[in-house]
């Protein structure tokens, strides 16, 4: 029986064997020739479509005017840029070690022109030109003097292109910012005119200076205390930086130097002086100060240590202590001078209840109205750094003031010159006018 099936089986194949050699061979090889290359030729197309180029003309180079550790990179912008496009930074340490991936941005941004170095630094800039900036952040260190590798790669539409040919840079610290060439410049400007003034006021001490109502009344409240036989009470401020009377601060550096000439006005009219201190070191500067004063007044036996005394550092004890004073000794003048938080209109307050002449100089805008409200006369800003010039007369003071309003006349000029050219360039589109002005861009 198993016999006879397996006959069977192997007669039927035999049967089929002649039938499939009668299908025409000829047909075969043409339509699967056809079907090959349609499909080759639709798979090329797309591959053709998505072809990106490899970023040309890479350049990596030591960025200038800074102190090392950062490398520039600049390339040209590539035909197969598209929306959506990203570009892709690589770096490396050796030429053939393994490259890491430092950034990834779109690619129609980091482009020379967005670059704010001046361009008497820079160069001219181009806007078909990319630049990305590499400098020690991180997870990556940049040392000087060593040489670093890199490499720059276009993605767009999950294609990845070729990478660029390699670039290398060593970064080095650079000795001259020439970013600030126009610092220099207009510093160098500046000094001579400096130079320049305080000649002229050594050759005319009588030369012209701004009328500052408030100082002109020293001598009336310095005579006023003299003739009631009060005493003058004189307070430096509290700082601006630690709020603690810091002698750094140019307000209370400004109210030790006026103090100065208030002492010798003091010394002459044989006034008591009371100045009242928040911070240690700045009553060490005032004794010597005060000291020196009576000294050039002719009346050092009139000096008394204690005139300068220190109180607290705590900002509310120390304006309770000094409204105190103000109403047990009824002071006939009280100057203010320096920079103030919130005790300003506590201490004006009170002095003005007492009844003595006021005087005070700030350049802490935010206390400005209390004193102009509280005082009789208020210097305003930057009238409190010209008081000392203006009250001694001092050639280098006065030649120094007289510098500082011309380089304010110049900048003035400048910005009023700059507007309306700016908005000359804007009108017209000449990009010289901008170009020009950035001279005095960053200046500071």
């Amino acid at each position: 029986m198993g016999e006879t099936r397996r006959q069977g089986l192997i007669e039927k194949k035999l049967s089929v064997a002649p039938f499939r050699l009668r299908f025409p061979d000829s047909l075969i090889p043409p339509f699967r020739r056809s079907v090959l290359y349609a499909l080759l030729l639709l798979f090329l197309s797309r591959q053709l479509s998505f072809a990106l180029d490899a970023p040309q003309q890479v350049e990596a180079f030591d960025m200038p005017s800074d102190s090392g550790e950062s490398i520039g990179l600049r390339w040209a912008r590539s035909p197969s840029e598209n929306e959506g496009a990203s570009y892709r930074v690589f770096f490396s340490d050796r030429p053939d070690g393994e490259f890491t991936q430092l950034a990834e941005f779109p690619a129609n941004t980091h482009y020379e022109t967005e670059v704010a170095a001046p361009w008497w630094a820079w160069g001219r800039k181009h806007q078909d030109r990319h630049f990305f900036q590499v400098k020690s952040a991180g997870n990556i260190r940049l040392s000087n003097n060593t040489p670093y590798f890199f490499k720059i790669a276009l993605v767009a539409h999950g294609q990845h292109s070729s990478d660029s040919p390699i670039a290398t840079a060593t970064p080095r610290a650079n000795l001259f910012n020439w970013t600030k060439l126009n610092n220099l410049a207009l510093m160098l400007i500046f000094g001579a005119a400096v130079i320049s003034s305080i000649r002229r006021a050594r050759a005319n001490p009588h030369i012209f200076l701004r009328r500052i109502p408030g100082l002109d009344a020293v001598e009336e409240a310095v005579g006023r205390a003299t003739e009631m036989g009060r005493p003058v009470l004189y307070l430096t401020g509290s700082g601006e930086l630690s709020g603690g009377g810091d002698p750094s601060s140019l307000a209370t550096i400004a109210a030790t130097v006026i103090l100065g000439e208030v002492a010798k006005r003091v010394a002459w009219y044989g006034a008591d002086l009371k100045v009242p201190h928040r911070a240690p070191i700045v009553m060490a500067i005032c004794q010597e100060m005060v000291r020196e004063s009576y000294l050039a007044a002719g009346r050092p036996d009139a000096y008394k240590e204690d005139s300068n005394f220190f109180i607290t550092r705590d900002q509310f004890a120390y304006t309770a202590a000094v409204d105190g004073i103000m109403l047990r000794e009824q002071p006939a003048a009280n100057f203010f001078m320096g920079y103030y938080y919130a005790e300003s209109l506590l201490l004006a307050e009170t002095g003005a209840a007492t009844g003595a002449i006021q005087i005070a100089g700030t350049d802490a805008e935010h206390q400005l109205p209390f004193f102009v409200t509280a005082c009789d006369y208020t210097l305003i800003g930057e009238e409190l750094y010209a008081a000392s010039a203006y009250l001694s007369r001092e050639p280098a003071l006065v030649g120094t003031l007289r510098a500082q309003d011309m380089g304010k006349a110049v900048l003035l000029g400048a910005m009023m010159l700059g507007a309306l050219l700016l908005t000359v360039s804007e009108i017209m589109g000449v990009p010289a006018f901008r170009t020009l002005l950035q001279f005095f861009n960053d200046f500071k």
